[in-house]
């Protein structure tokens, strides 16, 4: 039936019709070992934008004549600036633009129109303001993401996000950290909170710390300083990253895990990344890429303004072994053993296997009651022990 096996082989599907997720990534979360890296796709449903989104509306409000331009070349990528009434360096702006280098079109405005990377210059005060809007209310993924972050007795999770959208998804409201005031990472009780690897904007929306924003920002806290580097570098070998909302143009991020990647040939405790893609799932190049950077790509559909991957995060965190309710993994088995385990779908039955197999001993006891109380037919408690028997049944360790 293919449940008994390696379980790094092993993909569960939490719910019907949900995205199966790797077993070794289910079971590392189980023992506290998983930490989530969010990027702008986190905050897309809240209303706030990704980062070419950001541009345009920054320019919108710094440089009416270029934003149109931009939009321009949204609607028609082929679309080039040819000069016209923009001034050279605009004109340079703009190509910057169309190639996808948004840190670098940013870091071109900011040294026209401010001269340095000043806190207050009028291009981080406008991303301040474009980002502190008063409609940004965190949505159901940003309460799934914080619930996931739970690894028991501490809550941690990264994001490169400015805005504070995690912090207020839930009660009381974790710490905030940022760029060099972000602790070193551990596996003790003393790293929790969120960690802003690029900076976060104040608590009232009206300034921010150090913004990692532009080129020039990248260069600053990637290579000169190192502060992100090292951060993820200590992370990577305690836990397993998992990237939530990028995409394939997201090249700060994917860089950086490259040269994690690197390092895992020379160490040998650094531990798999993984990256859910909201791409063509047939499209078996986007995950190629995915994979030769050194990350396991989780497909899923983007359509339905990407409702698998919020389904998927959703269900994941309600069965979390750590903080979900035992209620709702006791009434996922029951609806799964109301049928005869010949009869049942191949899924409910890796799921069913799964459950018994991330429990304790505890957890195992109480599972085979529920399945004895619920008239279960007799296969269900024959594939209970045959899991129990498996030599892979311990967790994964």
């Amino acid at each position: 039936m293919g449940m008994i096996g390696d379980v790094s082989d092993r993909s569960i599907a939490l719910g019907p019709g949900v995205v199966a997720l790797p077993e070794r990534l289910l079971l590392a979360h189980a023992r506290g070992e998983v930490l989530l890296v969010c990027g702008a796709g986190v905050s897309m449903p809240a209303g706030l934008p990704n980062f070419e989104e950001l541009v345009v509306d920054v320019y919108g409000v710094l440089d009416p004549p270029v934003h149109q331009v931009m939009e321009e070349v949204r609607a028609d990528p082929a679309r080039q600036a040819d000069g016209g009434d923009l001034e050279p360096q605009q004109v340079a702006e703009v190509r910057q633009f169309a190639k996808g280098e948004y840190d670098v079109v940013l870091g071109m405005l900011e040294r026209r129109l401010d001269g340095s990377d000043d806190p207050k210059s009028n291009v981080r005060r406008a991303v301040a303001s474009i980002l502190s809007q008063d409609g940004a209310r965190p949505a159901p993924i940003h309460r799934a993401i914080m619930r996931l972050a739970d690894r028991g007795g501490a809550v941690s999770v990264v994001t490169t996000n400015f805005d504070l959208l995690l912090e207020r998804a839930v009660r009381p409201r974790p710490t905030t950290y940022a760029l060099a005031g972000i602790p070193r990472p551990t596996r003790r009780s003393l790293f929790s909170g969120v960690f802003h690897a690029h900076g976060a904007l104040t608590t009232r929306g009206q300034g921010t710390s150090d913004l990692v924003l532009t080129d020039q920002d990248f260069g600053e806290f990637y290579l000169r300083r190192r502060v992100v580097p090292d951060f993820i570098y200590d992370a990577a070998r305690l836990y397993h990253l998992v990237l939530v909302g990028y995409s394939a143009s997201d090249a700060p991020m994917r860089y950086l895990l490259n040269a994690v990647a690197a390092d895992g040939t020379r160490f040998l405790d650094i531990k798999e990344r993984f990256c859910f893609v909201g791409e063509d799932s047939a499209d078996l190049a986007v995950l190629a890429d995915w994979h030769a950077r050194g990350i396991t790509p989780i497909p899923y559909s983007s359509d339905d303004g990407h409702a698998e991957l919020h389904d998927v995060l959703r269900l994941w965190a309600k069965l979390s072994p750590i903080n979900g309710r035992p209620e709702d993994v006791y009434r996922t088995m029951r609806r799964i053993v109301r049928r005869p385990l010949e009869d049942s779908e191949e899924v409910d039955r890796e799921l069913f296997a799964h459950l018994f197999r991330r429990g304790d001993r505890r957890e195992r006891w109480r599972m085979a009651d529920i399945v004895a109380s619920t008239n279960a037919e007799l296969g269900w408690l024959t594939l209970i022990n045959e899991v129990a028997r498996d030599g892979n049944a311990s967790r994964g360790r």
